[in-house]
């Protein structure tokens, strides 16, 4: 299993944080094998690759019940294991194959009004220099799409200022380049002439554009309470992630009539399928405006 998980973080180039979900999941299937008397893997045969799967969904004295999300990423990095000793030639066939991941349920991601963006980003004290971090930050994150680790990794260098562009790194350590709106560029600006040089005094010096307190690169679990705190202040009511900023640049700019295709560059996302749930969530709008507002929808 070693061998694979090399693999996946060689050739595949996975982040760190899914080669670590992976190595666990793998080690507790490993463990499931071993009780059961399997110690190779050409012992293994279908019925035990969907008994593990049913073992995670039903839970037990060693585990808690694995929602259908969990227990499919635990049976997809099984799935590959067994196609990867195949592909090596450890096995004579694939057991895993006929086994499919749970479906789990299409849960569709939350997204903040334009009006509660809009309180949100106006509540950090623009005359702080930590507050006009928070709201370059703030702005950044709704106005690029941005996961919280592609923002705190910034370096000052990944700003594109002459042609309004920023450098993320993704998932897999894939690059993409995302245009910076207007008010984005404006609070960032803001914040490298007269809130970073401040921040920057107290530390030893660092590339990375978001400072803390310190001196030093703002951390992903400090760039969260950050958000936290802004919620709070803004008093919107309701709980904010920095990914409910990142779906909400998603919904917002499907509303505007962007194409799904267009959004998923802009997210990064690998694959189409990924950013059309963001599709669903439109058209749950569209549903609720017409029967709202359309004089034959109404009962």
């Amino acid at each position: 299993m070693a061998a694979y998980v090399d693999h996946l973080a060689v050739e595949r180039g996975l982040a760190a944080n899914t080669l670590a979900s992976y190595r666990r999941d793998l080690e507790r299937y490993a463990r499931w094998l071993d009780a059961r008397g399997r110690t190779a893997l050409h012992e293994v045969v279908e019925a035990d690759v969907a008994g593990f799967l049913a073992d995670l969904r039903e839970g037990g004295g060693s585990h808690p019940q694995l929602s259908a999300a969990s227990a499919g990423r635990a049976v997809v990095a099984v799935r590959g294991l067994h196609r990867f000793a195949l592909r090596e030639g450890w096995t004579a066939v694939d057991p895993a194959r006929e086994v499919r991941p749970p479906a789990p349920a299409r849960r569709l991601p939350k997204a903040l009004s334009v009006t509660q963006v809009e309180q949100l980003l106006a509540a950090p004290d623009a005359s702080t220099s930590l507050g006009l971090r928070d709201r370059a930050l703030l702005e950044l994150l709704y106005g690029t799409g941005a996961r919280i680790s592609e923002a705190v990794g910034l370096a000052v260098d990944d700003l594109h200022r002459d042609t309004g562009l920023v450098r993320l790194d993704g998932k897999g350590g894939k690059q993409r380049l995302v245009p910076v709106g207007s008010f984005a560029g404006r609070a960032v600006e803001a914040y490298l002439v007269r809130g970073r040089p401040v921040l920057a005094a107290a530390g030893t010096g660092t590339p990375a554009l978001f400072l803390n307190a310190r001196g030093g690169r703002l951390s992903r679990q400090s760039a969260w309470t950050v958000l936290r705190r802004v919620a709070d202040r803004a008093g919107l009511g309701v709980e904010v992630s920095p990914h409910t900023l990142r779906h909400s640049f998603a919904t917002h700019l499907l509303d505007g009539g962007a194409d799904v295709r267009v959004v998923q560059e802009l997210l990064g996302h690998a694959s189409v399928t990924t950013t059309q749930v963001y599709t669903l969530v439109t058209v749950d709008r569209l549903r609720e405006v017409y029967a709202t507002t359309h004089p034959r929808a109404r009962r």
